[in-house]
């Protein structure tokens, strides 16, 4: 547990961990979701007796953040047509997640066409491609927090797109939704992205 208090005072707005498979990556991933998230508010619990838990402002700021957690872990496709659609699936499966977030008096009825579109699967590039910056919106106007960020193993289905032959595409797609998601996100709080390569 370590890792969060040196990963919070670092104050980087986005880290990036690169390590082969099996090195732990998803372990630390779950523990700082677990550790920040609001899904986890009052589970001081969880880190009674490890070193995190050693200082009062740490036990105080465990429960505080709304967090947005994803992998791309699975996407193995062959073909961009079935990767594109499969993160497409991991971004409507994050708004089922979040869909108390539709009634919430903070959206507006644009917001709320824009969430029916992602949780219904029919919207394009221009919406994929925002739509963590806008679930970061959405989540930071309801709690009144910005948002912490982990995508673990962003690089998988790019490493597939190379293999197979579609790199330029997935390239471009990827990055407009990093720029959206990860630079130009005026609501993310913190990010980490882990990576197998």
């Amino acid at each position: 547990t370590s890792f969060i208090k040196e990963w919070w005072e670092k104050g980087d707005s986005v880290t990036l961990i690169t390590r082969p498979r099996r090195f732990g990556k998803t372990l630390n991933m779950s523990m700082v979701e677990e550790f920040f998230s609001v899904n986890y508010a009052g589970r001081g619990d969880l880190f009674e007796g490890l070193s995190i838990w050693e200082e009062e402002k740490y036990q105080k700021l465990q429960g505080t953040y709304p967090v947005i957690s994803l992998s791309f872990a699975g996407i193995k496709e062959t073909d961009y047509v079935l990767t594109r659609k499969k993160i497409c699936q991991i971004f409507t499966d994050l708004y089922v997640k979040h869909s108390y977030l539709r009634e919430s008096e903070v959206l507006t009825d644009t917001d709320r066409r824009f969430f029916d579109r992602i949780m219904t699967e029919n919207f394009d590039d221009s919406d994929a491609t925002l739509t963590l910056h806008k679930l970061s919106d959405y989540l930071a106007r309801h709690h009144g927090k910005k948002v912490i960020i982990l995508l673990d193993e962003y690089d998988t289905p790019m490493q597939e797109a190379y293999v197979h032959g579609f790199w330029e595409e997935l390239a471009s797609f990827t990055r407009s939704f990093f720029n959206a998601t990860f630079k130009t996100n005026p609501y993310m709080a913190r990010g980490i992205m882990t990576g197998i390569t």
